[in-house]
């Protein structure tokens, strides 16, 4: 009996120890990951590539900037120490940070530094100094601090070949554009090493092929349709989701040429039902909204109602003398975006409307989603517009509420009725250990590590 007991005493200790080793991070392993996405440029500055957040991510992992934005909007140092703004932000002097160097060995110089901004901004002034850059703009520029935390601003140094190089937490050791990435731990990266040996990306790869290739073990990071994210869940997968981050809205493609017309939309926008349409197509995920900006950015997004009203879209349609058809027009690719516009057409014959579904670019009005590109709200709302073919907003003031009434400018030339707010999600591999994600989609890689069973 004593004899069993001591053995016991023994495996139980090996055990606990196999369990602590388990839950202790460890140094090693590539982390596999697939996407849809297909680049064929690694170049930050290249705005011919889709500037989502799959590819932002991506990005993250070679690159850095001379500041990041954490999940609160506030500005960290990352290749820039300290910053100071002079001549009412129209001058700008960042400080660099000493001992950093390019993943091919060379160091990281206030002129290799000027020149990426340049080549990124070509109307920016960016000049040189000794162990410091400045930008200096012609207007004040409050918000230059958020756009060089975006992945576009990253500093980057091309090298012979036509490729680049970055000083981010891994380099790349081969790059066959739209097919695979393979990068390797920089082991002199300036925050300390990551845990993991390297990462490994392979791109063009459908959701569903991703899916099967989780269950078999040969990756352990895919993305996953927000849609489906809850019913995977509920399969007892593993899912990570960021905050909302892509708008689904209906985008006119032109502005409304008449009082009618306008009257027309309006209708449009008050018979759609966003709660059916989040229960029956989006599986319950999703916020449904009538602001550009989701509110975790904005903080105000709840004062445009979303509701549906369709006896007040009837009675205005009552007051229009004559509705032409219109063309809905989705993605072809885009199976979510064409049920969605079959749904939104029958909310429109409800109230009178006529709309006919079409597969897709050239229709009157397109189901189109919208990235938010910054955790800004300022850079988030001017991308928007860009992104809608109108001019950036002109902020009259710092605050918050020269956003909202740009936003509301924004909303008021009818060219946009938005939906709904979604996340991207991801499925995890069990082997997978210390992820973490940003509010806005992004990977917070350096404390990942693989441990456990595969």
């Amino acid at each position: 009996m004593k004899r069993f007991g001591w053995h016991w005493v023994v495996v139980s200790s090996l055990l606990l120890a196999t369990a602590a080793a388990e839950t202790r991070p460890q140094y090693g392993g590539t982390l596999h990951v697939e996407m849809q996405i297909a680049p064929t440029t690694l170049d930050p500055a290249d705005a011919s590539q889709a500037n989502g957040v799959a590819y932002r991510n991506v990005l993250r992992l070679v690159y850095d900037g001379l500041v990041s934005i954490d999940d609160q909007g506030h500005m960290q140092p990352a290749l820039s120490t300290s910053w100071r703004a002079e001549s009412g932000d129209r001058r700008w002097q960042f400080q660099l940070r000493p001992g950093v160097r390019f993943h091919d060995g060379s160091p990281l110089t206030a002129e290799a530094v000027a020149a990426s901004l340049r080549s990124a901004n070509q109307s920016w002034t960016v000049l040189a100094a000794t162990d410091s850059v400045i930008i200096q703009r012609d207007v004040a520029d409050p918000d230059l601090l958020a756009e060089l935390a975006l992945p576009r601003n990253s500093v980057t140094k091309r090298i012979p070949g036509g490729g680049y190089v970055g000083t981010g937490p891994f380099r790349i050791t081969r790059w066959q554009p739209g097919n695979d990435l393979v990068l390797a731990a920089n082991e002199e990266y300036w925050a300390g090493r990551t845990f993991l040996d390297g990462v490994e990306v392979e791109f063009g790869k459908g959701v569903r092929d991703q899916l099967i290739d989780l269950d078999l073990n040969k990756i352990q990071v895919i993305e996953v349709a927000a849609e489906q994210s809850h019913k995977l869940a509920e399969e007892k997968r593993r899912i990570s989701s960021s905050a909302p981050v892509e708008l689904l809205a209906l985008v006119f493609a032109r502005d409304a040429q008449s009082d009618e017309e306008r009257k027309i939309r309006d209708v449009l926008a008050l018979c759609i039902d966003r709660a059916s349409i989040r229960s029956g197509v989006l599986g319950d995920v999703g916020d449904p909204t009538a602001a550009i900006l989701p509110d975790w950015i904005s903080g105000y997004a709840f004062v445009f109602p979303a509701e549906r009203n369709l006896t007040r879209a009837q009675e205005e349609r009552g007051e229009i003398a004559r509705a032409p058809a219109m063309t809905l027009g989705y993605d072809a690719d885009d199976a979510v975006a064409r049920v969605i516009a079959e749904r939104i057409a029958l909310n429109a014959r409800e109230a009178g409307l006529t709309l006919q579904t079409v597969a897709g670019t050239k229709a009157d009005v397109r189901v189109k989603r919208i990235g938010a590109v910054s955790s800004n709200p300022r850079i988030a709302l001017a991308a928007s517009a860009v992104s809608l073919g109108e001019t950036a907003p002109n902020y009259a003031g710092p605050s918050i509420d020269a956003v909202f009434v740009a936003e509301g400018t924004l909303l008021r030339g009818k060219k946009i009725i938005p939906l709904f707010q979604m996340p991207v999600s991801y499925a995890i591999g069990s082997s997978v250990q210390g992820w973490k994600m940003g509010q806005d989609g992004s990977w917070h890689v350096a404390d990942v590590w693989l441990g456990g069973r595969p």
